[in-house]
């Protein structure tokens, strides 16, 4: 290895995107205040975050029955973030069906500009509208294709480019689940820097379900992605996504450009975050199990509600979700699930107590 290499002089730059105001929210339960987001958004923009993600967990409109009501109305985040920052951009999440272009309009009016436009990775089609009215707007694009190991790479190769004909800048592997290992993060990515070459950037979003988070989101730099999402000390749906902080110091010892300061991000970590989140996501059995069956991490939260409610492991609804490949929105079906487990479990102890001793 040369200098030059050992130095990181050549090695092309990644973007860093921060999504714990959006993904951290589901494991808060959407509960973030006005002052917890101008604190985090501020303390990211001063470590040279360039964009900063905050919305309700489940995107632009989310405050819902069925996905959890925010604490506060997710636009008035959007305005208090772009208020607080200088130089970070604020971006939006958007699922189609759930948020609409009125809704993406008022985020922009409220200081928004980039838009994330998130579909089932089988269903990018669904997102044409939105990415052709964020232009029109003048905002930056993303696309993200959730739950991408769920397609063979050809295939999330063909939804990126319909996304990238719409509009979409740059178009994401979505790791929902944290799912992925190595090998599927590169086929995946390298499928679509293929597909769409110089039409559009590919990105990454992982999550800690496996601890594959920074080896994914390495693996992904390695096959060409170049724009990584992460968020604090890991918050986010499931077993939380990819440590910010972990992330620009490993790309650090690398010699891979971010653009962010280290130790203004583990203090950004450290002494803001920290403080404001009593119950850290982690690997635990729940979120193990997600990770191995596929499951929409989203969905930890409401598993463990209705395994209270009805008596049953949330571990063992959430395999028995993984195995029907539900999706998301369809939340209110871990209700069924939960009910079924406890009918069998109710049934076995009533079998059991009829055997003579």
């Amino acid at each position: 290895m040369t200098s030059n290499e050992l130095a990181g002089i050549g090695k092309p730059p990644v973007r860093i995107i921060d999504t714990t105001l959006r993904d951290g929210s589901h494991a808060v339960s959407h509960s973030f205040t006005f002052q917890q987001v101008t604190d985090i958004s501020r303390a990211l923009d001063d470590a040279g975050v360039p964009i900063i993600e905050v919305t309700h967990g489940d995107g632009l409109a989310g405050s819902s029955f069925n996905y959890g009501f925010s604490t506060v109305r997710d636009i008035d985040l959007v305005a208090a973030a772009a208020e607080a920052v200088t130089d970070a951009k604020i971006a939006v999440l958007l699922l189609p069906g759930l948020g609409t272009v009125k809704d993406l309009r008022e985020a922009h009016a409220a200081g928004a500009r980039m838009a994330r436009v998130a579909t089932h990775s089988t269903e990018a089609d669904v997102s044409i509208q939105h990415f052709r009215a964020a232009r029109d707007l003048g905002m930056e694009t993303a696309g993200f294709l959730m739950l991408s190991h769920r397609s063979e790479p050809a295939q999330l190769a063909k939804q990126a480019r319909i996304m990238a004909d719409a509009g979409c800048e740059c178009v994401y592997v979505v790791d929902s689940a944290g799912a992925l290992l190595p090998d599927g993060v590169r086929t995946r990515v390298e499928s679509l820097v293929q597909e769409l070459g110089d039409d559009a950037m590919v990105g990454f979003h992982g999550h800690q379900n496996l601890s594959m988070g920074v080896a994914n989101s390495l693996e992904a730099y390695r096959a060409g992605a170049r724009s990584i999402d992460g968020t604090l000390r890991a918050l986010g749906a499931g077993a939380g996504n990819t440590p910010t902080e972990v992330l620009v110091t490993v790309f650090d010892a690398m010699g891979i450009p971010t653009g962010v300061n280290v130790e203004a991000a583990l203090a950004a970590a450290e002494e803001v975050l920290a403080p404001i989140v009593k119950r850290m996501p982690m690997m635990d059995r729940s979120s193990i199990v997600q990770g191995r069956y596929g499951v929409y991490n989203s969905f930890l939260l409401h598993a463990e509600r209705a395994a209270e409610r009805y008596g049953v492991p949330a571990y063992q609804i959430l395999r028995r979700v993984g195995e029907a490949d539900y999706v998301g929105g369809q939340e209110d079906m871990i209700i069924d699930v939960a009910i079924e487990l406890a009918g069998q479990q109710r049934r076995a102890v009533e079998q059991n107590e009829r055997v003579p001793a």
